[in-house]
């Protein structure tokens, strides 16, 4: 889409506004989650334990909370996954973001991937809860990376997501182009990792991603409104 067609409001309501650092204070919470009533973003991504105190301090607003599940190497069991996803939900969340096993991914389990995959979307399908699939690519081959699409479009989840941002490599624009390649037009991309500037949003978007996780929400929303209005 050009860029002209898009408003700040638009690009806000990609954006799910990113308190994942381990070191963040309850403060640095609170300023978290008003800058996202501020400026209207889809969600704030959140530390599990951080989940019902955003859960109770967004209620109303229009932000959702995105709780994240196996973060930030997905490496935790099935049944462990599967309770955090289950304890969250209890806790206030609208959406999870799953990070796959990455070892095991690139050790060729993909059966395993699939059971995880169908536990954790179980729990969001009785709540309806969107699930939003973690890759990691910056570990993973080509072909990997579109056997992960593959596993995903068959289990029927909302949202793959390029990374955690605590790899050495976030999003990039050929990961973006691929993923969007390999799943069908209803299950949406997340671009997370590295998300700075308004350009580097307005890359990620036209190569298909549809929400994108940034620490940088008010530079990259300020710096629309300048450049598209409100």
């Amino acid at each position: 889409m050009p860029e002209k067609k898009l408003t700040a409001e638009q690009i806000a309501g990609m954006i799910d506004h990113s308190l994942l650092q381990p070191q963040l204070t309850l403060e640095e919470i609170e300023e978290g989650c008003r800058i996202a009533e501020t400026y209207q973003t889809a969600s704030v991504c959140v530390r599990g334990y951080d989940t019902a105190y955003c859960a109770k301090r967004l209620e109303g607003t229009g932000v959702k909370v995105a709780s994240v599940v196996g973060f930030p190497h997905g490496n935790s069991s099935i049944e462990v996954k599967a309770f955090e996803t289950k304890r969250y939900i209890k806790d206030g969340a609208n959406e999870i973001d799953l990070v796959l096993p990455i070892g095991l991914l690139r050790s060729g389990y993909w059966d395993y991937a699939e059971r995880e995959l169908n536990e954790v979307l179980s729990e969001c399908r009785e709540h309806d809860v969107l699930l939003k699939v973690i890759f990691e690519n910056s570990y993973l081959t080509r072909d990997e990376i579109i056997r992960c699409c593959e596993i995903s479009t068959k289990v029927g989840v909302d949202f793959i997501k390029t990374s955690t941002g605590y790899a050495q490599v976030g999003a990039t624009e050929e990961h973006i182009r691929l993923m969007r390649a390999n799943t069908p037009a209803h299950i949406e991309i997340k671009a997370a990792g590295g998300i700075r500037t308004l350009d580097d949003f307005l890359l990620f978007y036209q190569a298909g991603a549809t929400r994108q996780g940034t620490r940088s929400t008010v530079e990259i929303i300020e710096e629309s409104i300048q450049r598209f209005g409100k």
